[in-house]
């Protein structure tokens, strides 16, 4: 006797009333294992409580075997930091993150096993899986689990996990291509032999065709169509059971129902010589509908590219230095092998392997997909580079400074995963809408098989069969989301990354734009213009400045501390004031620099006349002793070059309400004014401290404005976080770019770029609902009321879905708004 294999279905010899060799306990019942491999599995996947795979997986899994020494051993390789670092983002407090890809994904209940056994691990924060690219993110601690515990507790449940490998990727992407181009080709061929059998049976009079000659045409097209129904809808059939399995009916079952039902009665009908075959239409809406879904797969990874381009960027190989200075000699190495610290060479058109510094040699990058500078930016020695930009004409030598998970490029891609991995409320909607679209279609197909088959049975089928494909919520669902996609890839290539999902919804909606104004308006570099001595002459008053601002990096304090050397000197007892000013005791004695009135309240001598009116217009420090005032910093800050283009093409985009603009900024009312006369804003305020931020933004939202807030520095955290939606500088700090729905790592014209997107996509979403809306309204009365053939009814499924995408594609063009200066200055 034999019995299949609990795990992988495989045969099991198996004698009377003998216990099985290799048992698995299984719900009260005792299972059979073909092997000691599949023993294992089985009984890790019961043990961890996640039985429920073996009901909802739709075929057995790949005959598993016990974890040898040598793999156990090669996963533990994976837990050296050097080779994490290509990979893996280190996090505070021990937490990491990596991309992983997963092998031997077969339907969704992979997905879910996989999930909820990483899940369960002790140390696992955080685990999902994407069904259709196989890439998985896992947050861990590293503190309790390890990087190869975890990868081989994939492994104990019969999957392999290994790095995300863009070429991998890509043979994976490639192997289901050429999957479905087969089922295609096969659907095809399949129609063209079916059709020359049909063809004159319509031709032909009554009885022009000897009825053995008929049947024997029925038969061969039956065989024909047979494999078109038992391989190239093999995708409608997985996809149907695994709906079926979650309990939910989606598109794929009407389709299947349709091409079943006609397939079933045309053998009928050949076998008993009585009613309809309709074989070549079975083969041809199947190919029709393969066809459409291959545009449409073809459609939706260009409108997706853009991350995909960006994730590409890094080189495999790199040129090590191992010698410099000393010795020029340059050896191949891998990148994932480069540390922190290597010098590489990067000759003329290579790509820069990492984030580093030029040390040698001057040049020029192009770093247009990665910030959107359209022209190339100079390079000279003491310059960043960003790892994936192109090197322009001269070889240059460079530090590595930041590899694999730490570069910037490392985290634009972490970025967009997150906003694409969101639905916003629109999409969430539409799937809702869909979801019950295709029970009411079903309900709707079976009402007008009954009134036809009790009217003229003749037409019952083949109604029926187009009332199931005919109406599609396939164009439904991907309304939201395809114009989602192609919009994001727009904007990451002109250098604004959406990070939430509803970014693009709400940045079409707003009315009022609020920018602050050191590093966001202005170039983020203030220089030093003048000093003031009073009770402290220039050289000394500049030497205790430094000193207090030695622990900050705002851009103020970087003047303040630029070609001034304080030996000997340090300050103690320090206190930040934020958007004050900082107090720090130096040789025993206490000191304030900052904004006056965070001074004054610290210094007891009277306002000095000589600093009064002194240089209005500029930013001014001040620093005092608890008993005088000591003296006066000016400072001053270039605005960019683009702003005022930018702005004016904020305030001109067609397409929706005119933004009014506004500058919030803690600088002093001087400096402020200045810049928003010189860019034509008309609300201003100035000297607002971060409370002060958050309020005026909140009262602008009482009025029932949608602002957008634009800004860099760690006092916009607050209130880029309370902003409708908030867009975050990607030179400034950190906490303001994790508190920002968009990041802006290219010119200040992307912003407008992006609203006229965001616009764009609005519109183009609309349409997709109304056209697949209307679409459905129009084309199931008219299947009803048996006007239109399966075929027919199979090709307006597929283009309904194909326009749908191709209507969103437009998005991924250039608006023509954003044009990047040279002297774009992050």
């Amino acid at each position: 006797m034999s019995e299949p294999c609990f795990h992988c279905g495989e045969p099991v010899a198996t004698a009377d009333l003998a216990p099985p060799r290799y048992p698995v306990a299984y719900r009260d019942a005792v299972r059979p294992c073909c092997c000691g491999g599949c023993q294992a599995v089985a009984q890790t996947i019961v043990a961890a409580g996640l039985d429920g795979y073996y009901q909802q997986r739709d075929k057995p899994a790949d005959r598993a075997a016990p974890l040898p020494d040598a793999l156990q051993a090669q996963l533990r390789l994976y837990d050296a930091p050097e080779v994490q670092a290509s990979f893996v983002k280190a996090e505070p407090g021990n937490v990491r993150e990596a991309a992983l890809i997963l092998e031997g994904i077969t339907c969704a209940a992979c997905i879910w096993l996989n999930e909820r056994h990483l899940a369960s691990l002790p140390g696992v924060l955080e685990a999902s899986v994407n069904y259709s690219t196989q890439r998985a993110r896992v947050r861990w601690d590293e503190a309790r689990i390890r990087l190869s515990d975890i990868l081989a507790a994939v492994a104990a449940i019969g999957y392999r996990a290994h790095p995300y490998d863009p070429g991998r990727h890509d043979a994976l992407r490639q192997k289901e291509r050429k999957a479905a181009l087969n089922r295609l080709w096969l659907a095809g061929l399949s129609m063209m032999q079916v059709m020359m059998y049909a063809v004159p049976v319509y031709l032909a009079g009554a009885d022009e065709i000897p009825p053995r000659m008929l049947q024997l045409m029925q038969l061969a097209s039956l065989v024909l169509t047979l494999p078109v129904v038992l391989y190239s809808c093999q995708a409608f059939h997985l996809g149907a059971w695994r709906d079926l399995k979650r309990g939910r009916v989606g598109m794929d079952v009407p389709v299947l129902i349709g091409v079943w039902a006609a397939f079933l009665a045309s053998c009928l009908a050949t076998f008993t010589g009585h009613g309809e075959v309709y074989f070549d239409s079975v083969s041809m809406f199947v190919f029709l509908l393969l066809g459409g879904r291959y545009l449409e797969g073809m459609a939706r990874r260009r409108a997706g590219e853009a991350a995909e381009s960006l994730i590409k960027l890094i080189p495999a190989f790199a040129h090590r230095l191992a010698g410099w200075p000393a010795a020029r000699e340059a050896e191949e190495t891998p990148v994932a092998r480069l540390a922190v610290g290597d010098v590489v060479l990067v000759r003329p058109g290579e790509r820069y392997p990492a984030d580093g510094t030029v040390l040698e040699g001057e040049g020029e990058a192009d770093e247009a997909l990665l910030t959107g500078e359209a022209r190339p930016v100079a390079k000279r020695p003491g310059d960043a580079v960003i790892g994936g930009a192109v090197n322009g004409t001269a070889p240059l030598v460079l530090r590595v400074l930041r590899i694999g998970q730490e570069t910037q490029l490392a985290g634009i891609v972490r970025l967009l995963d997150r906003a694409l991995a969101e639905k916003p409320r629109l999409a969430q909607l539409a799937d809702r809408v869909a979801g019950g679209f295709v029970a009411a279609l079903l309900l709707v197909a079976a009402a007008g098989w009954a009134w036809w088959q009790a009217h003229d049975p003749a037409h019952a089928l083949p109604v029926t069969v187009a009332v199931l494909v005919i109406s599609c919520p396939c164009a439904l669902s991907l309304a939201t989301p395809a114009a989602l996609t192609a919009a994001t890839g727009r904007l990451a290539r002109a250098g604004l990354l959406v990070t939430r999902g509803h970014a693009l919804e709400t940045l079409a909606a707003a009315t009022d734009v609020v920018f602050d104004k050191t590093g966001t308006l202005t170039l983020g570099r203030p220089a030093l213009l003048d000093t003031l001595p009073l009770a402290l002459g220039a050289g000394p008053a500049r030497r205790l400045a430094a000193v207090l601002e030695a622990a900050s990096e705002h851009p103020l304090a970087l003047a303040l501390r630029a070609d001034v050397s304080t030996d000997g000197l340090q300050a103690a007892d320090y206190l930040n004031e934020a958007g004050g000013g900082v107090e720090a005791s130096v040789d025993g004695m206490r000191y304030r620099l900052g904004r006056r009135d965070y001074v004054a309240g610290f210094c007891a001598a009277p306002w000095p006349a000589a600093a009064d009116g002194w240089r209005r217009d500029d930013t001014v420090v001040w620093l005092a002793s608890a008993e005088a005032w000591l003296a006066g910093f000016a400072l001053g800050d270039a605005i960019r070059p683009e702003a005022a283009a930018a702005l004016r093409e904020l305030v001109a985009l067609p397409g929706g309400e005119s933004l009014r603009l506004h500058l919030l900024s803690g600088d002093a009312e001087g400096p402020a004014r200045a810049v928003a006369a010189a860019l034509g804003i008309g609300q201003l305020r100035a000297g607002a401290l971060p409370a002060d931020k958050l309020a005026y933004v909140q009262a602008l939202q009482a009025q029932g404005r949608r602002v957008i807030m634009v800004g860099d520095g760690v006092n916009d955290a607050p209130v880029l976080a309370a902003a409708d939606v908030s867009v975050a500088v990607g030179g400034g700090a950190e906490s303001a770019q994790a508190a920002g729905d968009l990041v802006l790592v290219g010119p200040l014209g992307a912003l407008a770029d992006g609203v006229a997107t965001a616009r764009r996509t609005r519109t183009v979403i609309r349409q997709n609902l109304g056209w697949a809306l209307g679409y459905n309204l129009v084309a199931l009365p008219v299947a009803l009321a048996g006007w239109v053939t399966p075929w027919l009814a199979s090709l307006g499924m597929a283009a309904s879905s194909l326009l749908v995408v191709l209507n969103a594609i437009r998005l991924a063009a250039p608006t023509g708004l954003a044009r990047p200066a040279a002297g774009r200055g992050q």
